[in-house]
């Protein structure tokens, strides 16, 4: 199929939620993706974090393909050894002590939602139920992450939203300590804002949270959907922090191209959720995990060290190009400001060869954890380049 028709059939059965790229992929390896027409471009994507070992990794294809012949799906009404195999490798990497496995991160935050006003009603009643979420903050598409969203742009159409959210300002603890009143349950934090810009939170400020709450019982949730599985430089940015949270929420990389979620709970939270609390068909699924596994067993700290390095590298580089004002965030997880308009230039980087994302008014960089050093600098030439073409 060639893009014309391709774009045909998406225009004729497609719903137009997204606004595509004009662009057909078929094929890819490592952090080079190919198009219908014999066209490459490097990725600095990794599909909005998912492809944390780049395009069709040979031993993660290998482990997922190998459970496609034995098993393919269950249900969670069954023991299945994917499935603990990924749960016992997410808390002993995590310090956390018990997983549900979801689809998605807006399924992961749905689950913490519910951990956190359970939780709280079983000891302080039905009335301590709201949850504090900050402003400029991103958790999902469906009705309770969306309601958790702190951006008014999402808040619209599909009224009425899920009471029971206040909204802080990120970074200035004395507006979320006000906020902590006695019917609050819950805290839910991204340590970088990845939606909202690539807007790290600063370590003393996710600090003092972490002790108020801690204080006042009130549950700390860490939305890790895009910060974790190595995204950062550690297995979990939380653990740059230095803090615990008591729930935590990831999805994206976990998968590397298949779609899982899943809710890690703390020593307060790992009992709150009994048979019939909360479910998920296909949460837990033996080919979905056998994937997780091998990624989970890829990151140790030899690799995680390796992102850092490239993600060091990467900011000092960019840093330096015509037109970059600042660049921000953590780890390989990168947003650029430049001084001119971003959205042009993404398109321009696209017809060069370069696949960027966009976050607000920036360029997010978020390239294959995996990505190798000739297609890293091969990114950052096609970047450079058209920077200073502009």
């Amino acid at each position: 199929m060639d893009f014309q028709t391709a774009k045909q059939y998406d225009d004729e059965y497609i719903i137009h939620s997204y606004g595509r790229f004009p662009v057909l992929l078929t094929k890819g390896k490592g952090a080079t993706v190919q198009d219908d027409t014999g066209k490459t471009y490097i990725d600095f994507t990794s599909g909005i974090g998912v492809n944390a070992l780049g395009f069709c990794d040979d031993n993660w294809v290998q482990a997922v393909s190998a459970q496609l012949q034995s098993l393919q799906h269950t249900s969670n009404l069954y023991y299945t050894e994917p499935c603990i195999q990924a749960a016992k490798l997410l808390c002993e990497k995590s310090g956390m002590k018990k997983v549900f496995f979801g689809n998605s991160g807006a399924e992961a935050n749905e689950g913490v939602i519910k951990a956190a006003r359970k939780y709280s009603f079983l000891k302080y009643g039905a009335s301590r139920n709201k949850i504090i979420a900050l402003q400029n903050s991103f958790h999902g598409r469906t009705m309770a992450a969306l309601s958790a969203t702190g951006q008014d742009a999402y808040h619209n159409f599909f009224f009425p939203f899920v009471d029971g959210f206040v909204f802080a300002k990120a970074n200035d603890f004395a507006d979320i300590l006000s906020k902590m009143t006695d019917d609050v349950c819950a805290v839910i934090l991204e340590t970088v804002q990845g939606e909202g810009g690539v807007v790290p939170l600063d370590k003393e400020y996710v600090q003092a949270v972490a002790k108020a709450c801690k204080e006042k019982d009130i549950l700390l949730i860490v939305d890790e959907v895009q910060t974790g599985m190595g995204r950062t430089g550690s297995l979990f940015s939380y653990q740059q922090f230095g803090i615990q949270p008591d729930l935590v929420s990831c999805a994206k990389g976990l998968g590397g191209g298949l779609p899982i979620g899943a809710v890690l709970f703390g020593e307060k939270t790992e009992t709150v959720f009994v048979p019939g609390d909360h479910g998920s068909t296909f949460g837990g699924n033996p080919v979905v995990c056998a994937g997780a596994v091998h990624i989970l067993n890829t990151m140790d700290e030899a690799f995680l060290q390796d992102v850092q390095k490239k993600g060091a590298y990467l900011k000092e580089k960019i840093e330096k190009m015509p037109h970059v004002e600042n660049v921000a965030g953590l780890g390989m997880m990168l947003g650029i400001q430049l001084d001119v308009e971003a959205k042009p230039v993404i398109n321009a980087l696209l017809e060069a060869g370069l696949l960027v994302l966009s976050a607000k008014t920036k360029i997010r960089l978020l390239p294959p954890l995996t990505i190798t050093q000739e297609e890293l600098d091969k990114g950052l030439t096609i970047l450079e380049q058209t920077l200073a073409s502009l």
